[in-house]
């Protein structure tokens, strides 16, 4: 008997292979995603400007970028957008400055496609083998209510659909229904009730890694792991010869390993 519903994941139409350079924009869950990638070793830029919330903010990040890799993960988290009064543009933060000061807005699906269409001809236009991979984050907005955070993740899910309709080099990895259709227990909450535990991100990732990792990516990580546990030991004497000599081959074997696949 299946006491859960596992939600179907579609292969995309590339690998990601050992050590490659990867980008993530947008909500704090790229964040989370990106350091797990930062942790087996592959060299990520992660929201170099700060966290970007809607899709504007995402386009904003990108325009600013200098170098882009040949995949690119954009997550996110809301329609909601700020403008400045005085001048009518889009702000990615406010900055702390008086609340007064700026209008909400919700954009729209149209909207929301438009400012991610951008966003995939922008990279297109710098790197032709470009590929995106778009989530959109499970974490709930309750200053929005909880029906009106529900109406801005359904916003950005119609959007999100439109853009792999009319991009091949866009796909969609289901975060957002892995956590509420696969997890969909407190437990796999932090103690706010609203984030996702860490356990939550360890297994989106190893969803991720099914079919976003190539087999030698795979074969990496498994090699890495012994390694990466002697880096993150902590013994009780780090100043002994003895800790002193162990940490020595596991920088050594690190050394081996990088070579090996570099």
């Amino acid at each position: 008997m299946e006491f859960r519903t596992i939600v179907t994941l579609q292969k995309p139409g590339f690998l990601i292979e050992p050590l490659e350079p990867l980008l993530f924009v947008g909500s704090c869950f790229a964040d989370n995603i990106g350091q797990r990638f930062a942790e087996e070793r592959f060299p990520v830029v992660v929201n170099p400007y700060g966290v970007m919330y809607n899709p504007a903010s995402v386009l904003h990040t990108l325009q600013r970028v200098d170098e882009i890799p040949r995949v690119v993960f954009l997550t996110l988290g809301t329609n909601h957008v700020y403008r400045l009064k005085e001048t009518g543009e889009i702000v990615d933060n406010c900055q702390k400055r008086p609340q007064n000061l700026f209008q909400e807005e919700v954009l729209s699906v149209d909207q929301c496609v438009g400012f991610l269409a951008q966003a995939v001809d922008l990279l297109v236009g710098r790197r032709a083998d470009v590929n995106v991979v778009l989530t959109v984050s499970p974490i709930r907005y309750a200053k929005y209510g909880f029906h009106g955070s529900q109406l801005s993740k359904a916003t950005l899910l119609l959007a999100v659909d439109e853009l792999c309709r009319r991009y091949d080099c866009v796909s969609y990895f289901p975060a957002y229904e892995i956590v509420n259709d696969e997890l969909r227990d407190y437990r796999f909450y932090n103690p706010d009730m609203l984030h996702p535990s860490q356990q939550t991100v360890e297994y989106i990732w190893e969803r991720l890694s099914e079919v976003y990792l190539s087999e030698h990516a795979r074969q990496f990580i498994q090699d890495w792991k012994p390694i990466k546990a002697a880096l993150r030991h902590k013994p009780f004497q780090p100043e002994s010869e003895d800790y002193q000599q162990f940490l020595a081959q596991a920088k050594e074997k690190e050394k081996a390993l990088l070579a090996l696949y570099l």
